[in-house]
C-alpha cells in the first residue's frame, strides 16, 4: 500500500506540474495520468469510473447546449448594445453597466461560456468608442468570476463541491454565497472606475455613433429565443426545486437541454453538440480519476489529519486555512483540480471529528472560486479572454493582469473572512 501511495503522489505531482508549465494541453495529461493510475494497479476501472462525478459532468453538458444554442439568437449581443445605449455611449458607463452584466450572467450561465458571449460584443462597442479594450476585459474576467461565485452553476468548483456535497443544494449556495458576491462587486465599482477612468475617455461625437447603432436586427430568430427563454427559465426554476423534486441538478440541466432540442427541431442538433466544450469534459474525467489514487491509496485522508493537527480541529482557524489556501493556491494553478483534491480532504476531516463542515465548503468555494481572479492562468475564464484579446491585436499579460488582479483578489478574500467568521462562526 505505501508503495502504491508513492506512486500515486509521483503520478499525481508531476501531471500537475506538466498541467502548469501548459506545454502540452491540460486535457491530454489528465486523461494520461488517469490511464496511468489504472494501468500501474492504483485503482482498477470500476473504482476509477466510481470516482468520476457524472452529475458534474450532466451539469457542465446540459448547460452548455442550452446556452450554444441560445447565443445563435443573437440575445446576448442585444444585452450588451441595450446597455451601452443605456449608458448614452458614455465609456465609464458601459464599463459598469457591462460589468453588472457579465457579474450576473455568470451565476446562471457559467463564467467561461459568459466571456465567450461578451468578449465580442466588448470590441465591437470598443472600436466604435476608439477606446483601448484591456480595461474593459480585466473588469469582465473579475466580475466573471465573483459573479459565478453566487450560485450553484456559476463556476466549475461550485459545481464539483455541490455534486459531492448531497445537502449543499441550489438555493444552499445563493443563500450562503450570493450575498458577499454581491458585496465584492459593489465594492470593486469605484475601485474600477479609479484604475481605468483615465484610460477609456471618449469624445462626444464617438459617443453619439453609438447611440445610431441599431440592435432590432440583432435578435435573427424570435422563435427560437422565445423557446430558449422559456427552456432557460424553466431549467433555472428546477434548480431552485431540485432539492423538493429529488432530482439531481444534473437531470434538471440535461432534461433542459435535450427538451430545448426536441422543440428546435434537428438542425440545431449538431450547432448544440459543437456549443459542448468536449476538450472541458474529458479533463474532468482524467481529474476524477487522477484524484480518486490520492483517494483510495490514503494519501487524503493523511493529509487532512495533518491539516486538523496543525489547527487543532478548530473551525475558525480550519476555515481560515482552506479560505487562504485555496485563494492563494487557485492564483497561481487551476482552481479545478486544486478543489478536486480538497474535496475528499474536507470529507474526510467530518470522519475524523469535525462535526460543522458547512463553514470549511463555504471557505472552499470562496477561495477557489475568487482565487481564480489573482493571475492570468487562475481560472478558464481568464485564458479565454486573454486568447481572444490577443486574436485581436491587443495581448493581455500576465503582469499587467497580475498587478491590477492580484490586489483586488485580496481584498475579495478578505471581504471573505469577515462575511465567514460574522455569518458562521460568531
Amino acid at each position: 500500500m505505501e508503495q502504491q501511495a508513492i506512486l500515486a503522489i509521483g503520478i499525481f505531482l508531476i501531471i500537475y506540474a506538466l498541467i502548469i508549465s501548459e506545454k502540452i494541453h491540460r486535457t491530454v495529461l489528465a486523461m494520461i495520468g488517469a490511464v496511468l493510475m489504472i494501468v500501474l494497479g492504483i485503482v482498477d476501472q470500476e473504482t476509477a469510473l466510481h470516482h468520476v462525478d457524472f452529475n458534474t459532468l450532466g451539469l457542465l453538458v446540459g448547460m452548455m447546449i442550452i446556452v450554444g444554442v441560445t447565443a445563435e439568437t443573437g440575445l446576448f449581443k442585444y444585452v450588451a448594445l441595450k446597455a451601452a445605449k443605456m449608458a448614452k455611449g458614455n465609456p465609464k458607463r458601459i464599463m459598469v453597466l457591462l460589468v453588472l452584466i457579465t457579474a450576473f450572467a455568470s451565476a446562471f450561465l457559467d463564467n467561461v461560456t459568459t466571456v465567450l458571449l461578451m468578449v465580442p460584443v466588448t470590441f465591437s462597442l470598443t472600436r466604435q468608442l476608439r477606446v483601448n479594450p484591456i480595461p474593459f476585459l480585466i473588469t469582465q474576467i473579475i466580475a466573471s468570476n465573483v459573479g459565478g461565485t453566487a450560485t450553484l452553476i456559476g463556476d466549475p468548483p461550485n459545481i464539483m463541491i455541490g455534486s459531492a456535497v448531497e445537502e449543499l443544494t441550489f438555493m444552499a449556495f445563493i443563500n450562503n454565497l450570493a450575498p458577499i458576491a454581491v458585496i465584492i462587486v459593489l465594492a470593486y465599482l469605484p475601485l474600477f472606475l479609479m484604475m481605468f477612468g483615465k484610460q477609456i475617455k471618449s469624445t462626444p461625437e464617438l459617443q453619439r455613433s453609438i447611440m445610431d447603432m441599431d440592435e432590432t436586427g440583432i435578435i435573427t430568430d424570435r422563435n427560437l429565443l422565445r423557446k430558449c427563454l422559456i427552456v432557460l427559465g424553466l431549467t433555472i426554476l428546477g434548480f431552485f426545486l431540485h432539492q423538493a423534486l429529488h432530482l439531481e441538478s444534473a437531470t434538471v440541466a440535461l432534461t433542459g437541454a435535450f427538451i430545448l432540442l426536441l422543440i428546435t427541431g434537428e438542425h440545431m442538433l449538431e450547432k448544440a453538440f459543437r456549443s459542448v466544450e468536449w476538450i472541458t469534459i474529458f479533463f474532468f474525467v482524467g481529474l476524477f480519476v487522477l484524484v480518486s489514487g490520492l483517494v483510495e491509496t490514503g494519501v487524503i485522508a493523511r493529509l487532512a489529519a495533518q491539516a486538523i493537527e496543525v489547527t487543532g480541529g478548530d473551525l475558525l482557524t480550519t476555515s481560515m486555512l482552506i479560505l487562504w489556501m485555496s485563494a492563494i493556491a487557485s492564483a497561481f494553478l487551476d482552481n479545478i483540480p486544486f478543489v478536486a483534491t480538497m474535496i475528499p480532504m474536507i470529507q474526510e476531516m467530518g470522519n475524523m471529528g469535525v462535526t460543522n463542515l458547512e463553514p470549511l465548503w463555504w471557505s472552499l468555494a470562496l477561495g477557489a472560486c475568487l482565487g481564480g481572479n489573482g493571475t492570468l492562468i487562475g481560472a478558464s475564464a481568464n485564458l479565454i479572454v486573454a486568447g481572444l484579446a490577443a486574436k485581436e491585436g491587443y495581448p493581455l499579460t500576465f503582469v499587467r493582469y497580475l498587478l491590477y488582479a492580484f490586489p483586488l483578489m485580496i481584498l475579495s478574500i478578505i471581504l471573505s473572512s469577515i462575511y465567514i467568521y460574522v455569518r458562521y462562526l460568531m
